[in-house]
């Protein structure tokens, strides 16, 4: 089956077909006024999905925003695949050291959730020597170029652990030197409509010499008592048969210690779908399975209409690895108030 199959497939709201012959055409119209977006590690799209727009998931609208996608990056030639299904755009795949010069020269903002391996609780904590982490010097370096108004990094909570404040002290330092007003703040991603127990640090910085407002965080949407369950993401999924039509595929794995061995429950949140996640990914709280990659998919707040251009493993990456579409719209929202 082709890997856009979504005829038969169930979703929360009527099937995926008709979801997506809805939001096909909105998707990517484009707003008056529209604001230019440089992507840095945009893996399969999360943060770019968010920024656009345009889509439902698990029965709420969020609308179609203000941005156009004119350049992006990332260096996994299978994220890229799936980047260019889904958001019908280019992306310059491979090192992005090596595509730099190809940045534009102007842009109003420029996002990217560079890579955290390396500040990560489940890595091996080499910080800024980490290959990866040092990344974050590249989306310096781009916003030295493009001179943003405004730019948003993501990354993981990690940065902000008694090993991490050196580091994250640096980055910060290292933004604030190109002339911008930074903040940073922690979110935990079940408070703003994304059912899973996700933490993760944006750091956002309005240029001092721009016009630009100051940059406020918005504020969490759902209590701890409104918080959208793991039963009611994927509930409607538990009993579908296994099929590569929208992904609703699990690994088969044997039970692994500590993080492979545990299984979600019905009535919170899920716990952090990882990227690293064969062996690993949770198991579903009802079934004798591990979560479906739709499943997880949903978990992370993408759109039944979001495609995967890979099999199994990789499929696995690219949701544990991408920033959470609702999450990534509401910071996208208050960049919106700040750039008006």
């Amino acid at each position: 089956m082709a890997a856009n199959a979504l005829t038969e497939f169930p979703t929360q709201n009527g099937r995926a077909s008709d979801r997506q012959q809805k939001l096909t055409p909105t998707l990517f119209e484009v707003p008056a006024n529209e604001y230019k977006v440089v992507s840095m590690f945009s893996g399969c799209g999360g943060m770019d999905t968010g920024f656009l727009g345009g889509f439902d998931v698990l029965g709420h609208a969020y609308a179609r925003l203000p941005y156009r996608i004119v350049w992006a990056n990332d260096n996994s030639e299978a994220a890229c695949k799936t980047y260019r299904l889904n958001l019908h755009r280019d992306i310059h795949c491979g090192d992005v050291w090596k595509h730099l010069d190809t940045l534009p020269k102007s842009a109003d903002v420029v996002v990217g959730g560079f890579p955290c391996q390396d500040v990560s609780i489940n890595g091996k904590r080499s910080m800024l020597e980490g290959n990866r982490t040092s990344l974050y010097t590249a989306m310096v370096e781009a916003v030295r170029r493009v001179n943003p108004k405004i730019f948003v990094a993501e990354n993981v909570k990690g940065l902000l652990m008694k090993d991490g404040k050196q580091p994250l002290q640096k980055i910060l330092e290292d933004f604030s030197a190109l002339g911008y007003n930074v903040t940073h703040r922690l979110y935990l991603a079940a408070n703003y409509g994304v059912p899973q127990m996700r933490e993760r640090i944006f750091i956002v910085g309005t240029h001092k010499r721009r016009k630009v407002k100051p940059f406020v965080h918005p504020e969490p949407i759902l209590t701890r008592e409104a918080w959208i369950t793991t039963d009611q993401a994927i509930g409607d999924l538990r009993l579908h048969p296994e099929t590569w039509d929208n992904h609703h595929v699990w690994s088969k794995a044997e039970p692994s210690p500590e993080q492979g061995n545990r299984r979600v429950k019905a009535d919170r949140p899920s716990d952090t779908i990882r990227a690293e996640c064969h062996g690993n990914i949770q198991f579903h709280y009802a079934e004798p399975r591990r979560l479906s990659m739709r499943e997880a998919a949903r978990i992370q707040s993408f759109p039944d209409s979001f495609q995967f251009a890979c099999r199994l493993r990789e499929t696995e990456r690219q949701i544990g690895n991408a920033v959470p579409p609702v999450l990534a719209w509401h910071i996208a929202n208050a960049v919106r108030d700040s750039l008006s």
